[in-house]
């Protein structure tokens, strides 16, 4: 008997149907649908070995049992950073002669604050340093502790510091040496640089000064900001802290040198601030009454300020060394003088104005619409100001450096806290 075609092609694909459905029973993964439709053969990586329905429901079970367990994991406890974590260590040592600030530059010690913005605590972190923080400083000798003969441990002796430091200097530099260093650091040879802002001179800075001291016998310091509106403080207090001496300043830019025979070894040990101090509170900068006038001529002086033309413009971040000059000789022909201090931080055009109250100096009027009106006084006399002549650092002598030591304690710093 013969059967026909279309049978037996029925046939056929029945008994591959049957088979394709008896070789992927094992394969819990793939769909029948998808099978039967399809015909998908996966890849020998993708097959499964020795596996049947029930074994791949219990991987399934397994798996999610492994990741319950990963989600209870016990929390690791908290432990603080290394810098804070002070179990079983010694406060930190300094030997440096000179009261720990947040700025040298833009704060003085001969001007106590009134109180305290926040509760006092110890920018450098708690327990790390074995001098007491008084709020605004961290002085060399304790506070508390007073010796009656005055030569107890808690005296500082500044002239040996200074001795020191005459003796790390060496012998003063030859004008061949010194116009070497200046090539060698400018900006075309090295991109070495510590950058002077408007916070100053500040205490972290002196690290970075001894940690470019490394490497090169000077280092290049850029200035701008309100700092420089007084540059012969910022000269004398980065002497004076670092011990180093200037050989070079154009401008904001100053040349540092470390001295002939500094040792990286033996540098000073200057613990670092973890974080900027509360700004302590300081009287307030003007007065509603200006002393020597009524209220009602006090009204009249600033309105009248605020209407002068400016003297200038401050560009924000910029050099105003020349400012104290500008104000010094606009007091000759006008009894007030108002800046233009728009785009400036309120902080800053402040710090200026206090900065000009004691250099120029002149009596504040107002700070209203970010401008500095200024006022000469009743008894104005130009020839009785200092002069405004900068420092020459171009030749160094033996003598001139002893002479910068022993006026490094005359020198009084600018003073300049905000507003309440």
């Amino acid at each position: 008997m013969i059967s026909d075609p279309i049978t037996r092609r029925n046939r056929t694909l029945a008994a591959l149907h049957v088979a394709r459905r008896l070789l992927f029973s094992s394969l819990p993964s793939l769909s029948p649908r998808l099978l039967d439709r399809y015909g998908f053969v996966p890849p020998p990586s993708l097959r499964p070995h020795n596996r049947n329905p029930s074994s791949g429901h219990q991987a399934e079970a397994d798996t999610d049992n492994k990741k319950m367990h990963k989600k209870k994991k016990t929390k690791v406890p908290y432990r603080p950073p290394s810098s804070l974590d002070r179990a079983d260590q010694e406060p930190f040592h300094s030997d440096l002669p000179f009261d720990f600030r947040f700025s040298y530059t833009e704060s003085s010690p001969n001007v106590k604050p009134i109180g305290l913005r926040e509760p006092k605590y110890s920018p450098f972190g708690p327990g790390r340093l074995d001098r007491i923080w008084t709020g605004f400083s961290a002085p060399a000798v304790d506070p508390t502790v007073r010796s009656v003969d005055g030569d107890g441990p808690e005296t500082v002796d500044l002239k040996k510091a200074k001795e020191m430091r005459m003796k790390i200097l060496g012998k003063p530099l030859s004008p061949a040496e010194r116009a070497f260093l200046v090539e060698k650091c400018q900006k075309n040879r090295t991109k070495r640089q510590v950058n002077l802002g408007r916070d100053g001179l500040t205490h972290n800075m002196l690290n970075d000064i001894h940690n470019n001291w490394k490497n090169a016998e000077a280092v290049r310091i850029k200035c701008l900001g309100v700092p420089t509106v007084d540059m012969e403080n910022v000269c004398t207090q980065l002497e004076e802290k670092t011990g180093g001496l200037i050989i070079h300043r154009h401008g904001g830019q100053i040349l540092l040198y470390r001295g002939r025979h500094y040792n990286t070894k033996k540098r000073p040990q200057i613990p670092l601030m973890l974080w900027k101090p509360h700004e302590p509170i300081y009287p307030r900068l003007i007065k509603t009454v200006i002393e020597v006038l009524t209220i009602e001529e006090t009204k009249e002086m600033r309105k009248r300020g605020l209407a002068v033309p400016a003297l200038t413009k401050l560009a924000k971040n910029g050099y105003y060394a020349s400012l104290v000059p500008m104000v010094r000789d606009a007091f000759l022909t006008d009894e007030l003088v108002r800046i233009d201090c728009k785009g400036l931080e309120i902080s800053d055009y402040k710090k200026i104005g206090v900065k000009l109250r004691d250099l120029v100096p002149c009596i504040l009027v107002t700070f209203e619409k970010e401008q500095i009106v200024v006022w000469r006084g009743k008894n104005y006399n130009r020839s009785t100001h200092p002069s405004s002549e900068e420092r020459s650092f171009s030749h160094v002598t033996e003598s001139s450096i002893c002479a910068e030591n022993c006026s490094v304690d005359s020198c009084s710093s600018s003073v300049d806290q905000k507003n309440l």
